[in-house]
């Protein structure tokens, strides 16, 4: 399994391993090019204005970061166009579909950013042109994949006329028009031609050349080859492609195996039902199936006392058996009891939230679930719903509560850091204290909540607006605690104003730790907030066009758990998809 990411610079440890199995991909297959030519990518990269080019870095990688194939896209937004520079993959993987896969992906975001088309260079299969026979079948094979996503050499040009008279193999320039036209007139093409010679070849392509290639552009519009390799072509029309097409729906469809049936006790499993039941009704969802990941992404949020703790005695308990939390270590935090029924109120902040021989599961499920959905996101698509339960947000670093015991958008937000700025938005009724507490001290994730003012709401002890983070970190923690009565116009002020600290943020991706608790009606919250105020919430937070991964929180009137829900994202989808 593999999958394809986007690169936006070389700043982060992660994306240096990445950039330099990059080049050493291009110095396999691209022997001629001199070292500083194969460097110029990470400039490239940082330099836009110097190449006058947008490049966009796309890998194919495993899980462990290894590198498996490359594309490189190149962004001229003054003259509508996208050039591919170089798209490869590692000379040992043979038949493994990553050139293909890229070749969509790049497809795809030159088709998003509305481009006359993608354009690139191919060595030839004509035998006049190309001397030598091994390397002509190279080229036809070539050729032959590029006829299967539609994309064919320009005709009836000098395109492929050598720089200098004894050089073999010039290349065609190859059109892909992305399905939305099957030409561009001769006035657009010879800019375009122009623009490729000048800005990628401007040592090597004299000026003479230049014009030479440019005038010999008569047809107007200009041709395509005729396919030679493949003869019935289905093209991808622009607007069409999957990532697009719906939001991407994960659940854990095991999370009724956590059902506390005690009076009083309001997270249940009937919550997914009610959610489900409305969103799977709708044509703007596609449901996949959670991966598995390694307890590690875990250890690297929460305290490793509190998740062996929390696994041994789940592990231990016989089923129907739940123990709840009933002494807290106000003086003696260093000397945890020894009796695992007494620890419980060593790693909980309530009396309320028990632990039982499901829990443990259900909740390394919700992880397991969120954690697929930020795999979706580093693909590329966008937004993406975790529906998941119990919630998250209320659990710490080394503590649970709220009906939380793992911090699922924490994790999450975690995993993508290594990627990128991650900002996570609460719009839960209650304090988001989980996320505020794990990254307090760090500037790499914007936390923000939007919340009942702790003075009366859960959890009572956070959530004040003087808790802007430590060290690092300050700055970094936005909390904005409100009124108990709000309307959802009220409420609208202040996203609006949360909005703007993420913009300004300029994260690359966006969590939402989603909230249907603010509803009015909520048992566990005292807004007022509508069907129609969920559209709105949902259209304010789309029209940011960030990558969204949206995981479930809190939300526990559960006759309109589901309208509340598909109002929210129909909302969402409706900025998104534009």
């Amino acid at each position: 399994m593999f999958r394809i990411r986007h690169i936006y610079d070389d700043t982060r440890p992660l994306d240096k391993s990445a950039i330099s199995q990059v080049l050493d991909i291009i110095r396999s297959h691209f022997a001629s090019l001199s070292e500083e030519k194969i460097n110029d990518v990470i400039e490239q990269l940082r330099n836009p204005l110097k190449y006058k080019f947008r490049t966009t870095l796309f890998v194919a990688e495993n899980k462990s970061g290894n590198v498996l194939g490359v594309a490189i896209m190149m962004y001229a937004p003054d003259l509508n166009f996208c050039y591919l520079d170089y798209i490869a993959s590692r000379k040992d993987i043979i038949a493994s579909g990553i050139g293909g896969s890229l070749y969509e992906r790049v497809k795809e975001e030159a088709s998003n950013l509305k481009v006359s088309g993608l354009f690139f260079e191919s060595l030839p299969d004509d035998p006049d042109l190309c001397k030598n026979p091994a390397l002509l079948e190279q080229n036809k094979a070539r050729l032959k994949f590029y006829e299967r996503y539609g994309a064919y050499p320009l005709i009836n040009t000098k395109y492929e006329m050598p720089v200098n008279p004894k050089d073999d193999c010039p290349p065609y320039l190859v059109c892909d028009f992305l399905g939305n036209q099957y030409s561009i007139p001769k006035k657009v093409a010879r800019k375009i031609i122009k623009a490729i010679l000048n800005r990628k070849y401007p040592d090597y392509c004299p000026e003479e050349y230049v014009k030479a290639v440019v005038n010999s552009v008569k047809d107007d519009p200009v041709i395509l080859r005729k396919p030679l390799y493949i003869k019935k072509q289905k093209i991808n029309k622009p607007g069409k492609y999957t990532r697009k097409e719906k939001i991407i729906l994960i659940q854990n469809d095991n999370h009724s195996i956590h059902h506390i049936q005690d009076k009083g006790y309001v997270e249940s499993p009937v919550r997914i039902k009610s959610i489900q039941k409305e969103l799977l009704g709708t044509d703007i969802f596609r449901e996949i199936q959670p991966l598995k990941f390694s307890e590690k992404n875990i250890l690297q949020v929460h305290d490793h006392g509190y998740i062996s703790y929390f696994k041994r005695v789940c592990n231990t308990l016989p089923p129907g058996k739940s123990v709840y939390p009933y002494i807290f270590p106000i003086r003696n935090i260093a000397r945890p009891p020894e009796d695992d029924t007494v620890r419980a109120g060593y790693y909980c902040i309530d009396t309320f939230t028990p632990l039982n021989k499901n829990a443990y599961l259900a909740a390394r499920m919700a992880v397991d679930c969120t954690l697929t959905g930020a795999e979706m996101i580093l693909q590329g698509y966008s937004p993406v719903y975790s529906l998941v339960r119990p919630p998250g947000h209320h659990a710490e670093r080394r503590a649970f509560g709220g009906f939380c015991y793992f911090n699922s958008n924490a994790i999450a937000a975690n995993y993508l850091s290594k990627f990128g700025k991650v900002a996570i938005l609460d719009i839960d009724y209650h304090h988001g204290n989980g996320q505020q507490d794990i990254f307090y001290k760090r500037k790499d994730v914007l936390t923000i909540s939007i919340h009942g003012n702790p003075s009366f709401a859960y959890p009572y002890f956070s959530g004040f607006k003087e808790e802007k983070g430590e060290e690092e970190g300050i700055g970094f923690n936005v909390n904005y605690p409100l009124k108990e009565q709000l309307t959802g116009e009220e409420y609208r002020e202040t996203l609006k104003i949360a909005l703007k600290r993420i913009a300004r943020f300029k994260p690359e991706y966006l969590i939402v730790a989603l909230g249907l608790d603010v509803a009015k009606g909520d048992p566990t919250g005292t807004w007022s907030l509508s069907v129609k105020d969920f559209y709105e919430n949902g259209r304010m937070i789309g029209s940011l066009h960030l990558p969204t991964l949206v995981v479930q929180e809190g939300g526990y009137k559960n006759r309109i758990l589901g309208t509340n829900a598909k109002s929210f994202f129909t909302g969402l989808y409706s900025t998104h998809s534009n």
